[in-house]
């Protein structure tokens, strides 16, 4: 069901390692073809086009494509009490561990009288979006939206695709998790005219219940989304801040022989149930524990609800087995993939921790399983994909902060710098820039 890639006794460069890794293709160029014409379509037409592109691409022509605030108080209210009880821990997690993450202003004296500021501005407004795929993402609102309120975001925008069995509207559940984080200005709009309508806002049509503006545009946009998703951030970049170009989903696992292979197998197939094009990859030096895991794994996957997805996963190639010789060359070959999720099961998991580079996110022992960051643990689900942890960093509050410095200088401090500024500004051949200096000290 899943192939395996034997590195043993190969001395490979980094590059090389990658290269031989599977991987998921994610062919954004072409896909950003394929959006050009919808973002042009939504910043020329606005609601019209996307009430028109909700009817080609979800197959329901939405009423209100804003989400009237009387179906949030409906989806909320029919929220069952249990599930209510775990998106409230969910929240409550997540505010904690992204509260950490704030930074903390800084004032720096440079010199006697002159001193630089180091502040951090939250974006005025964010839009935020959340797929509606094979599944409904509530999670992933609160992900997006915790991240955006703790960083102190003034206006928060969300948007998720219309469905046929909500009557053009979204998901309930979705619904009801936006209204329990106080979100309302909601839209039944999915895909890359998402992204169009927040980069550029939209307008409404004449005769429908939001004739005039629709939707202001925004400063950030973030969220997962599939490639057409991905395509589109990369059209808008520059018009607004992106968080990623999010790829399909990944699990990496790091193992040696100590290891439970029943618990890699679940975890395996869990990632796996995402979508048929998310990738498993599972990197050992115990050849006993890769057959054990496979074993393992193939039970699961015909017992479990989505298994023709699982399999589907499993078999493609983007998963796999990689056999390595030792702990140190399975860290190695993790940090040339760089996954989204990156599990340790190794007898010194903190140690072997300590040596990752690349990941999106470390999962430190046996008990740590990729879907407790998934839901619970106060960690932020959204994170780089596609080998992207080699450079770039999950959702977090960072993600809706600016660093502005701030300068004040007084006349004499200023007047002490005024000769090394003369040379410098003389040696790049901008005199102005030294007799601006003058200009306040004479």
């Amino acid at each position: 069901m899943i192939r395996r890639i034997d590195l043993r006794a190969q001395i490979l460069s980094p590059r090389e390692l990658s290269e031989r890794l599977p991987r998921a293709a994610l062919d954004v160029e072409a896909a950003t073809a394929a959006v050009a014409p919808i973002v042009d379509d939504v910043r020329e037409r606005g609601g019209a086009a996307l009430r028109d592109l909700a009817e080609r691409f979800d197959g329901v022509r939405p009423e209100r494509l804003r989400v009237p605030a009387s179906a949030l108080e409906e989806a909320a209210g029919s929220l069952d009490s249990e599930l209510r009880e775990a998106f409230e821990l969910s929240i409550a997690h997540n505010r904690a561990g992204h509260r950490a993450q704030m930074p903390v202003g800084q004032e720096t004296r440079i010199v006697p009288g002159g001193v630089v500021r180091q502040r951090w501005i939250p974006v005025r407004r964010v839009g935020l979006y959340v797929p509606g795929g094979l599944a409904a993402y509530p999670s992933s609102v609160i992900m997006n939206a915790v991240a955006a309120q703790v960083a102190g975001v003034e206006a928060i925008a969300l948007a998720s695709p219309p469905r046929k069995d909500a009557g053009g509207l979204v998901h309930p559940t979705v619904l009801a998790v936006c209204r329990m984080l106080g979100i309302e200005e909601v839209y039944a709009v999915g895909g890359a005219q998402a992204v169009a309508m927040f980069a550029y806002g939209a307008a409404g049509e004449p005769g429908t219940p939001d004739p005039l503006r629709l939707c202001e545009p925004v400063d950030v946009v973030t969220g997962p989304g599939n490639v057409y998703v991905a395509a589109a951030k990369r059209a808008v970049r520059g018009v607004v801040g992106i968080d990623a170009e999010a790829g399909p989903t990944e699990i990496a696992i790091i193992a040696d022989a100590d290891a439970d292979p029943d618990y890699i197998a679940a975890d395996m197939v869990s990632q796996a149930e995402h979508d048929p094009a998310a990738a498993s990859v599972l990197i050992t030096d115990s050849t006993a524990l890769a057959d054990a895991v496979e074993g393992r794994m193939s039970e699961r996957a015909a017992r479990t609800k989505h298994s023709e997805r699982v399999r589907e996963a499993l078999g493609g190639p983007q998963s796999g087995i990689v056999i390595v010789d030792t702990v140190g060359a399975a860290i190695d070959v993790a940090n040339a993939y760089g996954p989204e999720h990156l599990e340790i099961h190794t007898r010194h998991v903190n140690r072997d921790a300590k040596r990752i580079r690349n990941a999106g996110a470390i999962f430190v022992g046996p008990y740590t399983p990729v879907p407790l960051g998934d839901y619970l643990a106060g960690s932020n689900h959204v994170l780089p994909t596609g080998g992207t942890a080699r450079f770039a960093s999950g959702l977090n509050v960072h993600s809706f902060l600016k660093a502005v410095q701030e300068i004040e200088y007084t006349k004499e401090a200023a007047a002490g710098l005024y000769e090394p500024l003369r040379r410098m500004s003389a040696d790049e051949d901008l005199p102005a820039h030294a007799e601006a200096l003058q200009a306040r000290i004479d």
